[in-house]
């Protein structure tokens, strides 16, 4: 039985009664809610339950994701968590990036559940269902709260965008040479857009030599 004010899910199923009152709750009932059953972001009291992934986004987030922590841990640059850490960008904001890169010198902004303000790198991989919040909303949210680059990843359309943070506090697109993005904030580390065209994703290890690491 779930606390007064607090929507109750059974077997990991939620109901109407508990769809409808998602609107309504506090951020702290919000946090007592959300356990590692359920991965919500809370926007300003609406709660987004976050919709299950195609095989095809799974794949190329933990091929992405699997190839930014070997780098960030070869170089120790920091860590790379996701898909399930949210981010507290202020009170009553709290999303959840796919994958996101916090240097070193943040780590302390680590908290039991959450990180605490902007991460230093954001990335999303776009399905049918976030488009619009991918590429609106939270570049609006993650550009206003200074996360310093912030990546678009959509493999149904083969297609990545990268931005980068002005000291305007404005972001800039980062253009590819020859279809391969560089970060700016994780030197070194790149991605090909022909990647996005293969299935399964190219093997690690050969991405790991082009890297220099193996």
């Amino acid at each position: 039985m779930a606390a007064k004010g607090i929507p109750d899910m059974k077997d990991g199923v939620l109901s109407i009664a508990t769809l409808k009152s998602l609107d309504s709750m506090t951020e702290e009932e919000f946090v007592q809610w959300c356990d590692e059953d359920v991965r919500a972001e809370y926007v300003y009291g609406k709660v987004i339950v976050m919709s299950p992934e195609s095989v095809r986004d799974e794949r190329m987030r933990w091929f992405i994701g699997s190839l930014l922590r070997d780098f960030v841990e070869y170089y120790d640059l920091g860590e790379i968590f996701g898909p399930n850490l949210q981010i507290r960008l202020q009170s009553r904001l709290r999303r959840i990036p796919d994958l996101m890169f916090i240097a070193r010198e943040h780590l302390h902004q680590l908290r039991e559940s959450h990180f605490e303000g902007a991460p230093d790198l954001a990335m999303e991989i776009v399905s049918s269902d976030s488009r619009e919040r991918d590429e609106q909303d939270k570049y609006q949210e993650y550009e206003a709260f200074g996360i310093r680059e912030y990546w678009i990843i959509a493999p149904l359309t083969e297609q990545i965008d990268v931005y980068r943070l002005t000291d305007h506090g404005t972001y800039e697109p980062l253009l590819p040479a020859s279809g391969v993005y560089h970060s700016t904030v994780i030197p070194g580390f790149f991605l090909n857009s022909q990647w996005l065209r293969q299935q399964p994703p190219p093997k690690k290890r050969n991405i790991l030599r082009e890297f220099g690491i193996l």
